[in-house]
């Protein structure tokens, strides 16, 4: 089963109350939920499509990525654009852009250790240590008509980084949310 239908099913199943979910709980957790496989190895390649045929699936697989937003996460335009600047801020190695997008306090793994980091400083001085190429890479190749989307939040690739929407101070129904990176490590499939 696709990510993206896994997503779609979770949304369905699920029938949240358009609010953020709770963050990936540990890497444990995340490495389970991006064990699925991506597609059905015993499959016989497809043939290439026709390039209309492909831009109207892009547009359908973004389509059931928005949908699955709305339905588990909130509102899919606010996930989109932050989805978008991170993209564009780690293509570009723009330390304080990424850091700005960031929920602190933010825990990552610093050579081997669990590690908090505080504030965006922190997160700039360890940024080659925590958005090593291997995860770079990831975030940029990530297609959005590809993300998997459940009740943890955007998942990117195998795991390499959650985003999610973080409840406002105040806000006892979380209507009031900010969309942040939760997450960034290395992913479950290695």
């Amino acid at each position: 089963m696709s990510k993206l239908l896994l997503g779609t099913a979770l949304a369905i199943l699920l029938g949240a109350c358009n609010k953020p979910a709770d963050t990936p709980a540990s890497e444990a957790s995340t490495q389970e939920a991006s064990a699925t496989p991506a597609s059905d190895t015993n499959a016989p390649p497809a043939q290439a499509p026709e390039p209309e045929t492909s831009v109207a699936s892009a547009e359908v697989g973004d389509k059931a990525v928005d949908d699955a937003i709305d339905t588990l996460l909130g509102d899919h335009a606010r996930y989109q654009e932050v989805i978008n600047a991170y993209q564009k801020a780690v293509a570009q190695r723009d330390k304080d852009a990424v850091a700005a997008l960031i929920d602190y306090p933010f825990f990552a793994s610093i050579d081997g250790k669990r590690t908090s980091i505080k504030n965006a400083a922190g997160f700039v001085e360890n940024y080659d240590k925590i958005v090593t190429p291997a995860i770079a890479s990831v975030i940029e190749a990530q297609k959005y008509s590809e993300l998997m989307v459940n009740g943890k939040g955007v998942m990117f690739g195998s795991g390499e980084t959650w985003i999610n929407g973080i409840c406002k101070k105040g806000s006892a129904d979380c209507s009031e949310f900010e969309v942040k990176v939760v997450a960034i490590q290395p992913g479950g499939s290695g």
